[in-house]
């Protein structure tokens, strides 16, 4: 199974603050706001939604292709991903800005304060994706995720177009975009967190039902209490998060939730292993500081998928790894 990631791909600079935003944030002053935090800690990592949701499927033993736009600042970054398995070689290159900067401050509750600076990002519009699937003889799944969105557009309509199943993972671009409806009516698999889910519906208008009845299935993370699979016609299907060994830094658990998750697909397995293996994953990630920054030892791997969801879930992920 082929499957092409396209999305961010960008350096992350992430801070910590030891108190809680919640104590800064005065209810009757919000429209007024200025606020400076003193961070504690910087960790400048390497990130983007695309390039982190293949890194931890190379992991897995796949080769994903990651689709996305850098600066010429992008060859170490290039290098570490090719050594983790991930196929870079239609990543297009920028002649004019560096590669994109993600800004994140974390405070001691794991709330989020977050900036995205486009850079190179904003040529991914004039990446075709038809070269692309002719160079590897063909595409199974394209993930379209949060990127330039012209880029998302364009990758949508043109998947639509050739007839190359596509997941729609919005996700941070939500809050910018308008024609979310046009990023997600036929995709075969449409990613969101909680307030995701209702933040696509207000902005398509449409009823839970209705965005069932326009993609095949939607899966929403509920952080700790894992993730909810639905079918139209079916029953919700919820799995729970796999225990983590601590919580370090919760950026870039969502990619490798759909790391692990798109991982089991191409193994063919169901969409309740799949569900479990991004879980196990996203534990993974959530237990160090930066997004590709986790490890993975296959035997330990399956011991801590045995622990979590069962010896015989285990054993079929197991024979894949």
């Amino acid at each position: 199974m082929r499957i092409a990631v396209a999305g961010s791909i960008a350096t992350d600079h992430l801070m910590s603050f030891p108190g809680r935003f919640a104590d800064q944030l005065i209810p009757d002053q919000l429209h007024t706001v200025s606020l400076s935090f003193l961070v504690d800690e910087l960790e400048i990592r390497r990130g983007g939604v695309a390039a982190n949701i293949c890194f931890g499927m190379g992991l897995l033993g796949r080769r994903p292709i990651l689709v996305g736009a850098v600066g010429d600042d992008f060859a170490d970054y290039r290098s570490w991903l090719e050594r983790h398995g991930v196929d870079t070689a239609s990543v297009h290159v920028s002649d004019l800005h560096h590669t994109a900067r993600f800004l994140c401050t974390t405070d001691q509750d794991h709330n989020q304060i977050a900036s995205f600076y486009t850079g190179a990002m904003s040529e991914a519009r004039q990446i075709e994706l038809q070269p692309i699937a002719d160079r590897v003889g063909g595409l199974d799944l394209v993930l379209i995720g949060a990127d330039d969105p012209d880029a998302m557009i364009r990758h949508t309509e043109e998947c639509r177009a050739r007839g190359i199943p596509f997941a729609a993972d919005p996700s941070q671009q939500l809050a910018r975009m308008d024609d979310v409806r046009d990023l997600i009516d036929g995709a075969a698999y449409l990613f969101t967190n909680e307030y995701e889910k209702s933040l696509c519906e207000q902005k398509t208008g449409w009823t839970s039902e209705e965005v069932l009845s326009r993609v095949g299935v939607r899966v929403t993370t509920l952080g700790p209490k894992g993730v909810r699979i639905d079918r139209a016609g079916e029953p919700s299907l919820h799995v729970d998060a796999a225990p983590e060994v601590k919580k370090v830094e919760p950026t870039g658990v969502g990619d490798a939730f759909r790391a692990g998750f798109l991982t089991a697909l191409s193994w063919d397995l169901s969409l309740e292993r799949a569900a479990q293996a991004g879980n196990l994953l996203a534990a993974h990630a959530l237990e160090v500081a930066g997004p590709q920054e986790y490890t993975l030892h296959g035997e330990h791997f399956v011991e801590r998928f045995a622990d979590a969801y069962g010896k015989d879930a285990a054993g079929e992920v197991a024979q894949h790894l």
